[in-house]
């Protein structure tokens, strides 16, 4: 019979760091249901005790993995002393915005985790990071709260939406050639231009490009609602 070999145990203290990244590596390769404290006991050659030490079991595990992902993705647009790292609210907003549209790219899990629970550390974050911005563009403090909601409900819904679409298209077909197929589908007993022209467009569109002029039709109407203010106080 064959001796069973068991990965060896480490000895040195076990960082919650570590934890935390170990657990956004098994997201990212097999997604949350394979997400277990025996399988991070596994990954990380150590026992159930060292785990529960820092983490109180998986639904910490989910909340702590996807908020060291976002506080990377804010780190891109703020500083350490909370001000904007380019100094303009727009390109800030645009850079968060985009920053998420990434982080949800490169780890699937994200989108899903970030709108299952309202009030979660990560989604916290995001609000408050997003309302920094909106008040340093200008917006005063009665319409935030619209403003920030319109934003957030836009950047995460989309960029999820975008992603998940992306992901679910066939691996031995490219892009353009299953689109211009589901679009042909589509459009074959549908005579309205309007349609055709939207077919077109979807054919050839890029998703990121695309994610980031929809927040831009939001930035400008919230520029527009903020001089239309100053205005008429």
């Amino acid at each position: 019979m064959e001796a069973v070999t068991r990965n060896p145990r480490r000895t040195e203290p076990l960082s919650r760091d570590r934890i935390v990244q170990a657990a956004i590596e098994l997201l990212d390769e097999a997604g949350e249901h394979e997400l277990t404290v025996r399988a991070l006991t596994d990954r990380l050659a150590t026992g159930r005790g060292a785990i529960y030490h820092h983490v109180s079991g998986k639904a910490e595990l989910l909340r702590v993995a996807l908020d060291s992902v976002v506080v990377g993705v804010i780190a891109g647009t703020v500083s350490d002393d909370s001000s904007l790292k380019s100094g303009d609210p727009v390109e800030s907003i645009r850079s968060l915005a985009v920053g998420i549209f990434d982080a949800i790219d490169s780890h699937p899990w994200v989108g899903r985790q970030l709108v299952a629970e309202p009030l979660q550390p990560a989604v916290v974050r995001i609000w408050k990071v997003l309302g920094l911005h909106l008040q340093q563009f200008g917006v005063p403090a009665g319409a935030l709260s619209d403003a920030g909601s319109a934003l957030m409900s836009y950047v995460l819904g989309a960029a999820a939406q975008y992603v998940e679409g992306a992901r679910h298209l066939p691996d031995d077909v490219d892009r353009e050639s299953y689109l211009k197929l589901r679009m042909g589908e589509l459009v074959q007993d549908d005579t309205d231009p309007i349609m055709q022209q939207i077919a077109d467009q979807l054919v050839s569109h890029d998703d990121r490009g695309q994610f980031l002029a929809g927040v831009d039709i939001f930035l400008r109407g919230i520029e527009q609602q903020v001089a239309t203010r100053r205005s008429h106080p």
